[in-house]
């Protein structure tokens, strides 16, 4: 979801609708022309920026001043699009041969990323520092979005998608959810993104759509949600959710394939040897059994997260810094296979649906340490600790069920011991909750103070 605004009583999102294709073998080429022509126009538009700024660095060797801290008026996607298309006979004369759409979102895609690296450079773009962008291969994902034109669903049978170029593509699925809302007036399609993930052609659809307020089914109540390896997530009512670990059950199949592959015939670059009709047989099959794995998870999360975001009000759930947590080797899979950070996301956006709202803990806050009794804090709790042990009030409970029962009375305003300082965090309020949405991200440190606010280290002196 890349909006999402109130209105007339009604939310108005702007969310993608996708849909698996099914091409004929020249669609199919067609497709691919596309995306190649998207990659030819980023590459070309990159080497005409890398050109620029060598020769400034040349200028700049000569005394000349530098310019390069304003950005060029040529790095914009209407400079560069321009530029192209004067010279687009003599370095594409095969352009026509694709919409112009895939030359115009290569270069939109080039623009995007020169951007987010100068606001980097610049300390405008939170998270860490990105480089400068790099040229395409052929290996690169294939994508072209298609924002003007003829494209949109047609066919009387609901199965049909329309792109520009192209012409008509046969859906492997019903695309009757987003017609009925086009035909009723409630939603206004943007753009459609086509792109080959996980073995197949997919077409995603930037949809304007209006979405009625339904308020969650119980909005006076509050969920904490403890998410976990052992379990998905453990409730604050005391559900417990399996975990379904799509990739883990794959992974005897994914061995045995794997096995296969290497004793069959792969390509060696060294020597310029293609793969055997075999060898690229059993990688489809790889490919297959981890985007199976992969639907499996996604599909798992989203009827998690819908019936979480339609029945309760408020869902707190722990702000997880996931990158750290996958440093962990020997819990990384299993981390990823969960998809922790994913279920937040879908959180965020689905409460906001909903008319709801998520709350996050602070990153530090030790919900699993607190006895949600009496509120006593341990010093030390050992991950292999399945079951909470009380000093002080003698309280047995699990593990996970205590600290989803903490998270649920941060966002009550229950007031209790552990929301002071504790044995390993400083004072403050550990205990401080925040909207989802706001804090750091991709890799930048969390409070010790429970708000998000870590300590500088103190420079050393000699």
């Amino acid at each position: 979801m890349a909006g999402c605004r109130k209105g007339g009583g009604a939310v108005q999102v702007v969310q993608a609708y996708r849909f698996a294709l099914d091409p004929a073998p020249a669609q199919e080429r067609a497709l691919r022309s596309h995306c190649g022509a998207q990659r030819f126009a980023y590459n070309w538009g990159l080497a005409r920026i890398t050109a620029n700024l060598a020769q400034r660095a040349a200028e700049r060797s000569y005394g000349i001043p530098d310019g390069l801290l304003t950005p060029p008026a040529s790095w914009s996607a209407w400079a560069l699009r321009k530029e192209f298309n004067a010279v687009k006979d003599r370095v594409a004369p095969w352009w026509a041969e694709n919409s112009k759409e895939a030359y115009a979102c290569g270069l939109a895609n080039l623009a995007d990323a020169l951007g987010n690296w100068r606001a980097s450079r610049d300390g405008a773009r939170k998270g860490p520092a990105m480089r400068f962008p790099v040229f395409k291969g052929k290996r690169a994902a294939l994508s072209v979005r298609f924002s003007t034109g003829s494209f949109g669903l047609a066919g009387p049978d609901r199965r049909h998608v329309r792109l520009p170029r192209i012409g008509l593509v046969r859906t492997h699925e019903s695309t009757r959810k987003l017609a009925r809302r086009i035909a009723a007036g409630t939603a206004r399609i943007r753009s459609v993104t086509v792109s080959r993930r996980r073995g197949r052609w997919q077409a995603s659809f930037s949809v304007e759509t209006d979405r009625a307020g339904h308020a969650p089914a119980r909005p006076a109540d509050t969920v904490g949600v403890d998410v976990g390896v052992k379990h998905l997530a453990v409730l604050s009512t005391g559900e417990m959710i399996p975990n379904p670990r799509p990739l883990e059950h794959a992974l005897v199949r994914l061995r045995r394939l794997s096995r296969q592959a290497a004793r069959r015939t792969g390509p060696d670059k060294r020597t310029g040897q293609q793969p055997s009709a075999r060898w690229r047989k059993t990688q489809a099959r790889i490919a297959r059994a981890h985007a199976r794995a992969a639907s499996m998870r996604e599909d798992g999360l989203h009827q998690l997260t819908t019936r979480l975001a339609a029945t309760y009000g408020t869902v707190v759930a722990e702000d997880l810094y996931v990158a750290g947590m996958l440093r962990n080797r020997r819990l990384a899979r299993r981390i990823a296979d969960a998809g922790f950070g994913l279920l937040r996301r879908q959180l965020a956006y689905k409460t906001a649906w909903h008319g709801g709202r998520l709350a996050l803990a602070g990153r530090f806050y030790p919900s699993s340490k607190t006895c949600s009794g009496c509120g006593a804090v341990k010093a030390k709790l050992r991950l292999s600790e399945r079951t909470y042990h009380c000093e002080s009030c003698g309280l047995v409970i699990d593990r996970d069920l205590n600290a989803a029962r903490n998270l649920a009375a941060l966002a009550g305003g229950t007031s209790s011991p552990s929301r002071g300082a504790t044995l390993n965090e400083p004072a403050g309020n550990p205990g401080k909750t925040r909207p989802a949405g706001t804090g750091y991200r991709h890799g930048k440190t969390a409070p010790h103070t429970g708000d998000g606010q870590r300590p500088r280290r103190k420079a050393r002196t000699a």
